[in-house]
């Protein structure tokens, strides 16, 4: 298999985040994602130039608007959805923005 397919079928795997505060009748929303690709961050830093350094929560927000999907790889939101994100809790949207950029679950990092 080339490199170029491996990175390609590595690149495509989905993880997810649990999240409670999204959830209905006591059951978290899970959000899958994959891993933050070269493109995307790109694309995130053209708007915010310092989201590596500094990242705003309009940044976090618009990472979790590219990012996030349901279990069937469909996008959770649009740009239309951003207003609604940016008064969500902070804590929600840093916790769904970590695991976005590190591209693991939380669930992975608390067993490290």
């Amino acid at each position: 298999m080339s490199i170029s397919k491996r990175i390609a079928e590595r690149t495509s795997t989905k993880t997810h985040i649990e999240v409670a505060e999204w959830g209905e009748n006591g059951t978290p929303e899970k959000v899958y994602y994959g891993p933050l690709l070269a493109g995307e961050l790109n694309r995130i830093q053209r708007k915010h130039p310092q989201f590596l350094n500094n990242a705003s929560f309009e940044a976090m927000v618009d990472l979790i608007i590219l990012k996030a999907e349901n279990g069937q790889g469909e996008k959770l939101f649009t740009l239309e959805d951003k207003a609604i994100l940016m008064r969500e809790e902070v804590g929600v949207i840093s916790t769904v923005a970590a695991a976005l950029m590190s591209g693991s679950s939380v669930e992975e990092h608390e067993k490290n």
